[in-house]
């Protein structure tokens, strides 16, 4: 089948309304969570391990197949493969909310994973093919950023509204009218659209890629609890891992991680913003929302409340950084959230910025305007520059980034707040325990202030358009084997 068709304005504004649809169940569904999470730890009984794992095996399996769904989606139908991903998070959402245990809710948490991959990069690619003229798809691009933002601002809200009047399991049952909207929707607006060239499966790859994450976020996880030989051998499988796909995957035709890809600044570049600027995000609301309900002894629904000076800045200012990435580039984006990321997570972590309300305040508003501001930049360097025909894998790069950053920095800042608490008082313990998960988010941030502008200047523009001109020519060379072969 051919590139998706051209469409009307209406029609690809419909189009892009309906992917931000999927998106804004999958964001929600994260930010929705952490509201739950003390509650969850009550009701449930579970340890700090556990709650980490309820974020985690969604991101984990999510990063682990954004890939795998990318380039299925190329090959076997967009709109296919987004409504089946659809049909699946509505269900894990359902069985989510009937889970009578911690152990149900982490496998009821990894069939919505499983759905949820086949969503955002799949809608990426829908919207990269839908909005073909650079401008207006850096446009597009931001407003599918202010849907992040929304998320953010809306889900502290209705999850507090909801945990305090109905319960946690009620926050999986938002995900059930959007969900059967959004498929009724795409199946009636959104025309079906498959790469020129179908990408065969790689599993071996996928394999790989699953027993890297899978393994080294366990031993992240599990470090302070467990003694360093239980830990020692998934590290040593993660470093395996990691050596059989740099090993393997350039020797394939089609591998499942097209490493070309990385001869790109920018997208190099963009792909360690993404996990930075995730990390440190995953970090930012585990630490914020168990620091304002269990120290603070604040409700759900309050909590929500005090997290609107973070939410409010991002939902604003990422439609501002998709209007500056369409008409300046991502360097001035990038810059400007390297800088609020790192400031924010240096007060915390040089000035215990959560024991004074004010400093509390002005660390929220300074990581939201951060995070406002990176998302654009990152989705629109990854899929710029590439051919039209990788879309959907240069998209599900971008996206596994994003949650392999998230399921990182909850692991490793939940980790290190469980070493520092330990056995001690919870609340006298907290902000001194968490002062070095702080330093980790300003570190991150930093390293999106550092890559931001290494990533976004002359050269790095070469090495993209070099990119660009070499996999174009190699996407050629394999059309004329292919068809002497024939």
């Amino acid at each position: 089948m051919a590139p998706m068709p051209e469409l009307s304005p209406r029609r690809r504004m419909l189009v892009l309304a309906i992917c931000c649809m999927s998106l804004l169940i999958v964001s929600l569904d994260n930010t929705v969570l952490n509201v739950a999470l003390p509650s969850m730890q009550q009701d449930l009984h579970a340890s700090t391990s556990g709650l980490q794992w309820t974020i985690d095996a969604y991101t984990l399996v999510l990063a682990s197949l954004l890939m795998l769904a990318g380039s299925t989606a190329d090959r076997i139908g967009r709109k296919r493969v987004f409504m089946a991903g659809l049909v699946v998070f509505t269900l894990g959402s359902v069985l989510c909310s009937l889970a009578p245990n911690l152990e149900a809710l982490v496998a009821f948490r990894m069939v919505q994973a499983v759905g949820g991959s086949m969503l955002n990069p799949v809608a990426m690619s829908i919207i990269t093919n839908t909005f073909t003229d650079p401008r207006e798809r850096a446009r597009a691009i931001g407003v599918w950023g202010a849907v992040v933002g929304i998320s953010m601002a809306a889900g502290p809200l209705v999850g507090g509204l909801l945990v305090e009047s109905v319960g946690w399991r009620s926050i999986f049952w938002i995900n059930l009218p959007v969900g059967l909207v959004a498929l009724l929707l795409t199946l009636r607006f959104v025309p079906e659209s498959r790469a020129p060239r179908a990408r065969r499966p790689d599993p071996v790859g996928q394999l790989l890629v699953i027993a890297l994450f899978g393994t080294l976020t366990y031993a992240i996880i599990e470090a302070p609890s467990t003694p360093f030989t239980s830990t020692a051998l998934p590290a040593a499988v993660a470093l395996a891992a990691l050596t059989g796909l740099l090993w393997y995957e350039p020797r394939r035709a089609q591998p499942l991680i097209d490493l070309r890809f990385f001869r790109s600044a920018p997208f190099s570049g963009a792909t360690v913003i993404a996990i930075s600027a995730f990390a440190a995000l995953g970090g930012f609301l585990f630490l914020s929302t168990l620091y304002l309900q269990n120290v603070r002894g604040l409700n759900a629904l309050e909590a929500g409340l005090w997290m609107l000076p973070m939410a409010a800045p991002t939902f604003l200012c990422a439609p501002l950084s998709g209007r500056l990435v369409g008409s300046r580039g991502p360097r001035v984006p990038l810059l400007i959230a390297g800088c609020a990321m790192t400031v924010s997570g240096i007060l915390f972590a040089a000035f215990e910025a959560e024991t004074s309300n004010a400093t509390l305040v002005a660390g929220y508003v300074l990581f939201g305007i951060g995070f406002g501001f990176v998302n654009a930049p990152i989705t629109n360097t990854a899929v710029s520059g590439m051919p039209r025909a990788q879309a959907g894998v240069a998209a599900a790069v971008a996206s596994t980034s994003r949650q392999l950053g998230q399921t990182l920095g909850v692991a490793v800042v939940g980790a290190v707040l469980a070493s520092g608490v330990g056995a001690s008082p919870y609340r006298e313990m907290f902000v001194p325990a968490a002062r070095p998960g702080w330093w980790i988010i300003a570190a991150c941030g930093f390293a999106v202030l550092v890559l931001g502008a290494v990533s976004s200047g002359r050269w790095a523009r070469g090495t993209a358009e070099r990119t660009a001109e070499r996999l174009e020519a190699a996407e050629v060379r394999d059309v004329v084997a292919a068809a002497e072969r024939a």
